[in-house]
Formats: C-alpha cells, structure tokens, sequence
C-alpha cells in the first residue's frame, strides 16, 4: 500500500514549503494511481500545491522526476536477509517475490521498466548492484548470477504486467474473493459449443494471474536454470 501523504506546511506569506521528497512521493502516488501518462508538470504542481514554475526550480523536467521516483521505488527494494545464507534457489526466489510486491505496490515502475533505460545511483544501486551482489552471496559467480537477474527480472516483470489488470489474481485486494467468483460465473457461461475447454475449466482459469501461478513458473525456471548450470556449477553460499 502507498505511504499516506505527508502535510506541507505553509510559509509565513501563506505560500507552500515544500521539499524535493513530498513532490517525488506526489509524483508516485499519481504515477501508481493513475498512470505515467497523467504525470505532467502543471498536474503535478496542483497536486502538491504549488506553481508549474515553481516545480521547475525542484526538477528542470518530467525526466527528472522519473528519476526521482526510480530512485525512491527501485533504491529501497527490500532483499530478505542479506542472501549469505541462501541457497542459490532461495536466493533467486526471493529476488522474484521481492520484485513482484515492489512491482504490485508501486505499478507505474513496469512502466518505467518498460519505456525507459534509468541511469539514477540510487535506482541502479537498489535494483540491480545489491541484487547482483545478493545472488552473488548464494553462490552464483560473476556471469552467472547477471544471468539470474535477467531471468527472474524478465519474468517477474511479465508477470506483473499480466497480473496488474486482472485484479482477481492479486490477493492483497480487498475483494478479491468476490471477483474471482465473478470471473468463475464469466468463464462457466460462455457458450458451450464455443469454448468447451475454458468452460470445463471455468474454476483453474482464475489462477492464472494469481501468486500460486507465479510461483509455480517461478520454480519451473529457477529449477530449469540451476539444472543447465550442472552438477558442482552452483557452490553454496559465499562464507
């Protein structure tokens, strides 16, 4: 769930103080709530309060503030513990889920992920130098854990992509048994004749965007990815 707003005071002439970390935070929650598209300078301006012009003395553009938000979403990606202690298989599934909750949390960075290369510090630490260095920890050298990135990051943001408008597949919402049960009811009466296979299937369709699935083609990969490696190719975790 987004952070709640934090207040913006108010300059002595009446004016809103502000700071560079409540316009990125605004900038999130419109970005998450409703899309990237509708991130522009003057609606970000509203939002927190003060003047376009103003906003341009923070970030000289829309690519800056893109940054910033790169920087705050992907700079605090959350690892379990610190990946010494994991196993390979461990590690790239935890690398997956902590992806996929980030993605779920803040969905306007799969569109980042999609539309832009983001060259930010704090982004490029958080999302890829301390996921490298994590799956390094469990036990993948050099190569071979930038290849585990790639896979569980290619996958996880798909995933995240499909799942996003299918909210019968995302079990923090708050009414996602209901939809489910409507989606089974959409399913089970198309016409018979029609689609026999999604009609005898009506109850598993459903799954398809849910975490279950995600897990279980999370595991079909990693366990595919560590058998082509070979016997001896993945050493325990780093001491």
């Amino acid at each position: 769930m987004t952070a709640a707003r934090a207040p913006l005071s108010r300059s002595a002439k009446g004016s809103r103080v502000v700071n560079r970390e409540q316009i990125i935070e605004a900038a999130t929650r419109l970005a998450d709530e409703e899309s990237i598209d509708a991130l522009t300078i003057r609606r970000l301006a509203a939002e927190v309060g003060i003047g376009a012009m103003t906003l341009y003395s923070y970030f000289r553009n829309k690519e800056e503030i893109l940054d910033g938000i790169a920087d705050d979403v992907l700079g605090g990606l959350a690892l379990p513990g610190g990946g010494a202690e994991s196993e390979p298989r461990e590690a790239m599934r935890a690398l997956a889920t902590a992806l996929l909750a980030m993605m779920r949390e803040h969905p306007s960075i799969v569109r980042l992920f999609t539309t832009r290369v983001t060259m930010s510090r704090e982004a490029m630490r958080g999302a890829l130098e301390n996921a490298l260095v994590y799956l390094q920890r469990s036990g993948l050298p050099g190569v071979t854990a930038v290849q585990a990135y790639g896979l569980v990051m290619h996958y996880t943001l798909g995933f995240a992509s499909y799942q996003a408008p299918r909210s019968w597949g995302d079990p923090s919402h708050p009414e996602v048994e209901e939809l489910r049960r409507q989606r089974v009811h959409f399913y089970s009466g198309l016409p018979l004749a029609e689609f026999p296979t999604m009609v005898s299937l009506a109850d598993e369709m459903t799954s398809l965007p849910s975490d279950d699935q995600f897990m279980f083609g999370l595991d079909c990969l990693v366990d595919g990815f560590l058998h082509r490696l070979g016997p001896g190719a993945t050493p325990g975790p780093a001491a």
